[in-house]
């Protein structure tokens, strides 16, 4: 290694080529961050030399260069280790000068800069020879279509390029800063003594068999940051023969740096480019381990010095993998038609914001897992949609998710093909931690009924589940679907049955509580619906008949036809969204069930026992007094119904006696549908509802525990 302080006329003034290997990002210097400010040193360069200090210079920074072994009599040849981006950017620049001189006339000038830009014409070989650095192939046809234009350069006929835009910048600003004096010729005499012989790089120099790669994972830090793939690549690109390198690239790697692959993607709160996201989950699914994106590099080295130490066999299997990985989640984004268990499980999960589930399904298509049976993996699927869904309704907790679910695969991955479906649905019902509970069905049923669904819940997820609930009534997925197809995915909009706007066409003689009341209550899953073409403010806002009118007449939502059989002809009131409500949550747990009797994170806390109050624990505990009058909810047909609550816990209704609410509920309720008798009964001159004793009671009872806790 040999390091000097060198300047531009140093770097490439003797016949040369400095290569940027294939593996190396693209040009992304800018005007605003890079170009603009080095111009303005320059220019404030040329003033100090002028004025006080004629040995001044500028350091831009350092290169790092390695030499390439080449046939006796061509040209000399190095690898641009580090340093492209400022490479690059000089001869941009100083093209740009030479094309300035030239249409002056100032030939003598131009001849000294043309010197530093191109080889001469007798150490030619290949019409690219002519050029001092040759960029990545992706950046080749930019650089040379705006190298070589005659001067003056019409940009506008050139293609669109950061390239192109960095020269244009450079030659107008050298134009206008020429043009700036008196002595056009003395200033170009300035400038070009400036650029060539002032400004100062460090450059390291290294022999053929040294380490590039620790070198250039050094310096990465400087200047724009490298993504993990870029990282990536340069490591396993370093590594293969020339000859097979660029072969390689094309064949397998070039994908990567296309527009989707570099996409940010959110993970959590952080962004990253899709392509370091894939691999990174890729690595996570073959490797077993948990680790932070930030070290997916240093993973990736450890990976390939020890596992799967041939990376020209390793790239066919990352180029399979990240196809497999881009057509499932391209899929999943298609919002008309029906989609395979595996994309629609990408698109619902994709609302839940979990990126903890791509090294799973990574996982289950790789070579290793082809003896899985299909019917098994739609099971597996089946499973995982539940457990995601089930524990975003409740709120689970997702610290430590990214752990869990690399525990889960070294499970599953010890376990036989034909067994891992069976072993997938016993881990999660085993699991009683709150990072990888799945949540029961009275969890779920708590946590959902009586929730504000509308402001509670990210938008994009009530609109998930609504249109999940929609494709069940249609029969997707599934073998007998109707012919009207699944519902457009992710278009649809949110709509209120009963409006938040109600107390203009919806009036009732209501108290300030029981306003309140209903404010809460149309937030309520059971008052939502979607529609697939927004309705109106006048429709949206109007009376019950017009809205009721408005949907038999032009909508197609299943799940809207049935909230209107649910009430007929009757008025859309809060016992109907309660009804609905407990309906809708009863078909969520239909549709991603767990197993019968599975209870979920097992506690010790009242909260999570809320299956297990009953009446005679109210009675028990002081919240309601034997005797207590309990009847319907207010304003609807049921108010006036007389129950009595008896010593025993149970409802007592003229001679007939029930075990629970919703048995004694159930008896007199005529409507469509189950009912939910917590919901349903109040206490009598009151507008308590027996849930709201059951909360008092959960209240209470968890105070004295924290009390108690030591």
């Amino acid at each position: 290694m040999k390091t000097d302080v060198v300047k531009p006329q140093d770097v490439f003034y003797n016949p040369t080529r400095l290569l940027v290997p294939l593996f190396q990002r693209p040009y992304v210097w800018s005007r605003d961050a890079q170009w603009e400010p080095l111009w303005q040193d320059i220019v404030r360069l040329i003033e100090v030399i002028s004025r006080h200090n004629d040995g001044a210079t500028h350091f831009l920074g350092a290169i790092v260069i390695q030499q390439v072994p080449t046939a006796l009599g061509s040209l000399p040849a190095w690898n641009v280790i580090d340093g492209q981006q400022r490479l690059t950017t000089l001869q941009l620049l100083l093209d740009a000068l030479h094309g300035q001189l030239e249409r002056r006339e100032l030939l003598s000038l131009a001849g000294r800069v043309q010197a530093l830009v191109e080889n001469p014409a007798d150490n030619r070989d290949r019409v690219e020879d002519r050029y001092k650095l040759w960029p990545t192939n992706r950046d080749r046809s930019s650089f040379a279509s705006v190298m070589a234009a005659e001067t003056p350069i019409d940009y506008g006929t050139l293609p669109a390029s950061r390239l192109r835009d960095a020269h244009r910048f450079f030659s107008e600003s050298i134009d206008e800063w020429l043009e700036a004096g008196d002595d056009v010729e003395r200033r170009a005499r300035m400038l070009v003594a400036t650029v060539t012989d002032r400004l100062e790089i460090a450059s390291i120099r290294l022999e053929p068999n040294e380490d590039a790669q620790a070198i250039f994972e050094t310096l990465n830090a400087r200047g724009t940051p490298l993504s993990a793939a870029d990282l990536i690549k340069n490591f396993i690109f370093q590594q293969l023969p020339e000859a097979s390198a660029e072969l390689a690239y094309h064949s397998y790697w070039a994908q990567f740096e296309t527009p989707w692959w570099e996409a940010e993607v959110t993970s959590g709160r952080i962004k990253n480019p899709r392509a370091s996201l894939f691999l990174w989950q890729w690595l996570i699914a073959r490797t077993l381990e948990e680790f932070p994106i930030r070290e997916v590099f240093t993973q990736f080295k450890h990976y390939v010095n020890t596992v799967s130490k041939d990376v020209e066999a390793l790239l066919p299997q990352i180029r399979a993998a990240a196809d497999r990985y881009r057509l499932l989640i391209e899929a999943s984004e298609q919002q008309v038609g029906p989609l395979t268990r595996a994309q629609l499980f990408s698109y619902r999960v994709n609302t839940l914001d979990s990126e903890i589930a791509r090294p799973i399904l990574i996982w289950l298509d790789e070579p290793e897992q082809a003896g899985i049976p299909a019917s098994d993996r739609e099971r597996i699927l089946a499973i995982l949609e539940s457990w995601f869904v089930r524990r975003a309704l409740v709120k689970a907790p997702s610290q430590g998710s990214n752990r869990f679910m690399v525990d889960l695969l070294q499970f599953l991955s010890r376990r036989e093909p034909s067994a891992v479906a069976e072993a997938l649905e016993e881990y999660f019902v085993a699991n009683h931690v709150a990072v990888g509970y799945w949540p029961g069905d009275d969890e779920v049923r708590a946590a959902v009924s009586g929730a504000n669904a509308y402001g509670g819940y990210r938008r994009a997820r009530v609109r998930m589940v609504l249109e999940a609930l929609e494709d069940a009534r249609r029969g997707y997925p599934g073998a007998h679907p109707l012919a009207m197809g699944p519902i457009v995915r992710g278009r649809a909009t949110i709509e209120h049955l009963m409006p938040q706007k109600w107390r203009q066409h919806w009036k009732a003689d209501l108290t300030d509580e029981q306003a309140a009341d209903r404010d809460r209550k149309i937030q309520w899953l059971g008052n939502l619906t979607i529609v697939t073409q927004a309705l109106n403010s006048k429709v949206s806002n109007g009376p019950w008949v017009q809205k009721r009118a408005h949907f038999l007449a032009s909508d197609d939502v299943l799940i809207t036809k049935d909230a209107l059989l649910l009430v007929g002809d009757d008025p859309w009131d809060e016992l109907a969204i309660e009804v609905r409500t407990d309906q809708l949550v009863d078909e969520i747990l239909d549709l991603w069930p767990a197993p019968a009797g599975h209870v979920g994170l097992v506690s010790n806390s009242a909260r999570d026992a809320r299956a297990f109050v009953d009446l005679a624990k109210l009675i028990e505990g002081g919240i309601l007094p034997p005797g207590t009058q309990l009847t319907g909810p207010r304003r609807s047909k049921y108010d006036g119904i007389e129950a009595v609550l008896s010593r025993d816990g149970r409802i007592r209704i003229g001679v007939n006696s029930f075990d629970t609410p919703s048995g004694a509920a159930a008896a007199v309720y005529t409507g469509r549908g189950a009912v939910n008798g917590w919901s349903f009964w109040r206490i009598f001159g009151t507008e308590t509802t027996l849930k709201d004793a059951r909360e008092s009671y959960l209240d209470r009872v968890e105070s004295e525990a924290a009390v108690e806790a030591p």
